[in-house]
């Protein structure tokens, strides 16, 4: 019997291979290639372009990382743009706090938005239906670029930079993003793994550092990318949002009642302390 593998291609060096159980789907959109598919240790598996976007087991890891840190860290945000993140994963997280009057998603394929709707509803739930969602199909770039909305909160949900991902890695986009930032807005950002892509992470870091006061990273470990712990960009002009005390982080958790199967407050602060090499990458 012949057994189907798929094999991301998104490191020169390196291999992963998942077995596929079961084809989903398997198709190409306006802008890049998908394939849908069963794995018994990963649940469904997404991969856009070669490349392993999110799986029904882990991706509350990276959502719920890449979501409540900057809110609860924010103490008051209201308004949050969603750059990317058409699988609903991210969106969910997010409006899982109440005080959240809108989120923003900008998209720039709407086919993996009814995609994910259709095949990984388990994971966007309701979440696209929900009255404070404003779904936008369109560039990422132009859309901070020109929008007259400010936010409290940016989230860069954005694929790896190859393909039509590869903008949102920019000079250009940053400082837009920073254009957009309501005042004590937080912007974070998804950069890989440092151990197989650290320039990601320093080129993006050091153009962060150019436009915020604030500018680092944190961490959170996703096994679905292989190489080690995951890094996060983080941006602020405001200060004091990276050195909230535990206890105000347990206040706001409590209040907010958001249920969570990864973040914690004292998993928020522990993310912070970066691994020697990591904090060598970005000194």
């Amino acid at each position: 019997m012949t057994t189907d593998w798929f094999e991301e291609t998104l490191h020169s060096g390196l291999r992963a291979r998942l077995r596929i159980d079961k084809l989903l789907y398997e198709g190409k959109s306006e802008h890049q290639h998908l394939i849908l598919f069963e794995n018994k240790e990963f649940g469904r598996v997404l991969a856009l372009n070669g490349v392993i976007q999110t799986t029904e087991r882990d991706e509350f890891i990276y959502h719920e990382m890449l979501a409540h840190v900057p809110i609860l860290a924010h103490g008051a945000a209201r308004e949050i743009l969603i750059i990317g993140g058409g699988d609903g994963g991210m969106l969910k997280e997010v409006l899982k706090h109440n005080t959240v009057s809108r989120a923003t998603l900008v998209e720039i394929d709407a086919s993996v938005i009814a995609f994910s709707k259709e095949y990984l509803s388990m994971i966007c739930e309701e979440a696209f239906d929900d009255p404070r969602t404003d779904t936008v199909i369109a560039d990422g770039v132009d859309h901070v670029e020109t929008t007259d909305q400010r936010y409290d909160v940016i989230i860069v949900d954005s694929t790896d930079p190859i393909g039509p991902g590869e903008v949102l890695f920019t000079d250009r986009f940053y400082a837009a993003c920073k254009r957009c930032l309501a005042s004590n807005g937080v912007l974070v950002t998804q950069n890989g793994v440092p151990f197989l892509q650290g320039e990601e992470l320093t080129n993006t870091i050091t153009t962060l550092r150019q436009l915020f006061s604030d500018a680092t990273c944190y961490t959170a470990t996703v096994p679905g990318y292989v190489g080690g712990c995951m890094a996060f960009g983080w941006a602020t002009d405001n200060k004091s949002s990276r050195a909230t005390p535990l206890a105000e982080l347990e206040a706001r958790y409590i209040a907010a009642d958001v249920k969570t199967r990864c973040y914690s407050p004292a998993v928020h602060q522990a993310a912070f302390a970066l691994p020697g090499y990591i904090a060598e990458m970005i000194a």
